[in-house]
């Protein structure tokens, strides 16, 4: 991901933006998420529940993660869903490697920001939230038609294989 120093002129941007969402009433939520590589260089996906996630009917396979919590650091925030989500922690630095708005409608914006690093051990779901994990290579996950849009937008434009 290229990031740059914001201009000067860019930062007045900004301050309106911030008095747009606090002038109109806009929830915005931040996401953390992980691809996560083990030592044969597979990556894990997660099966989202239908039960917890009845609303998503298909592309259910998707990276770990979830909403931060206010008040508490991005890295806070992506080892808690990492322990939450598959028993284990990061054996590597978190990079990140994308930013995505992912939902924009009246009322709500939702900012997706995506890491990768490494994990090791045995991963251990939990039922409530997943019914299921595999590693793929990404050319396995590439030839899946049921990956979160999201997170296949950031594997079909080079993103991922960029910062590896």
């Amino acid at each position: 991901m290229y990031l740059r120093r914001p201009e000067r002129s860019r930062g007045a941007v900004v301050v309106k933006n911030i008095k747009n969402v606090m002038e109109n009433n806009i929830l915005l939520q931040v996401g953390v998420k992980a691809l996560l590589k083990n030592k044969e260089d597979k990556f894990l996906l997660l099966h989202r529940s239908l039960e917890k996630y009845p609303e998503v009917t298909k592309n259910r396979w998707d990276i770990v993660g979830g909403r931060i919590d206010p008040g508490s650091d991005l890295m806070t925030n992506l080892d808690r869903e990492i322990m939450e989500e598959t028993g284990q922690k990061m054996t590597s630095p978190a990079k990140l490697i994308a930013a995505q708005d992912i939902l924009r409608v009246k009322g709500k914006h939702i900012v997706r920001l995506t890491y990768i690093a490494d994990i090791d051990g045995e991963i251990t779901i939990d039922p409530e939230e997943h019914d299921d994990y595999r590693w793929f290579s990404l050319e396995e996950i590439r030839k899946r038609d049921d990956v979160d849009l999201y997170f296949m937008e950031i594997l079909n434009n080079g993103t991922v294989e960029n910062n590896l």
